[in-house]
């Protein structure tokens, strides 16, 4: 009988005044990892005393982006196999169930993905294009590193990415003004992408992407179904579509006033 190793995970977290979420997360992990990490970009509230109570190893370290704070923490981990997760994620019990079994067997892929399950203004959302919305966050480091200078960091993987079936747990936005501020920030650094990619703004993409935006997300992915949440969901989309190009035509304006 060939014996196979039980797989070590080092969970990595990225933090900055996650006093509101980290615990849960951390909670619902425990048992499931071999190592918590977390690097913190210098918060204000109970986030460090949260990390510390879970056993975590706390690093501080000044704030690049998304993706390199990612890499630093997984470089700095004890395994090679590391679960990366947000603050405001969790396990949920069969996702517990899944890679804790996986830990037990030979792993037949380099990365494995999850699907994730939104919590938005107290409700799960199962549609608007929300879910299943499959995240690869449990990967080998000598295999995958983040990639991503401004805003929606992305995994590249070298090698095979399996599926586990049990949910990832996103608790996002609890009030209107929470997804506001979000979007203001996020638009910001979509913005920044973009200019730096050499893309440009346009009529079409002030007017036209808003509905078609809403459109896809309401009708063509049945947000409707998710209810006054859905009817949400999509017009907050297609807004962040219009104020990030409208950020991007400021950068452009910017540009030429200074040329």
């Amino acid at each position: 009988m060939v014996h196979v190793e039980p797989m070590k995970i080092s969970a990595t977290i990225i933090s900055l005044n996650e006093e509101e979420h980290l615990g849960r997360c951390l909670q619902s992990i425990q048992g499931v990892v071999d190592e918590i990490v977390v690097v913190d970009s210098g918060s204000s509230d109970q986030t460090l005393d949260i990390a510390a109570t879970y056993g975590a190893i706390v690093l501080k370290r000044h704030w690049t982006n998304y993706s390199d704070q990612k890499n630093f923490a997984a470089s700095k981990a004890s395994h090679d196999w590391i679960l990366s997760l947000d603050a405001d994620e969790c396990f949920s019990a069969l996702l517990r169930e899944d890679v804790s079994a996986l830990k037990s067997r030979e792993a037949t892929a380099e990365a494995f993905e999850f699907p994730r399950l939104a919590q938005y203004l107290g409700r799960w959302i199962h549609h608007s294009g929300w879910y299943p919305d499959y995240k690869v966050r449990l990967y080998l480091r000598t295999k995958a590193h983040w990639e991503g200078k401004f805003v929606h960091e992305s995994l590249v993987v070298e090698g095979r990415i399996g599926r586990l079936k049990g949910d990832l747990l996103h608790y996002t936005c609890d009030s209107v003004s929470d997804h506001l501020n979000r979007i203001n920030r996020y638009t910001t650094l979509a913005a920044q992408d973009l200019w730096e990619r050499g893309k440009r703004s346009s009529m079409a993409n002030l007017v036209g992407s808003p509905p078609a935006t809403f459109l896809k997300s309401y009708i063509f992915e049945s947000g409707f179904r998710d209810g006054i949440h859905g009817c949400l969901i999509a017009s907050f989309a297609g807004y962040y579509n219009f104020l990030k190009y409208a950020k991007l035509w400021e950068l452009e304006r910017k540009a030429a006033s200074n040329s």
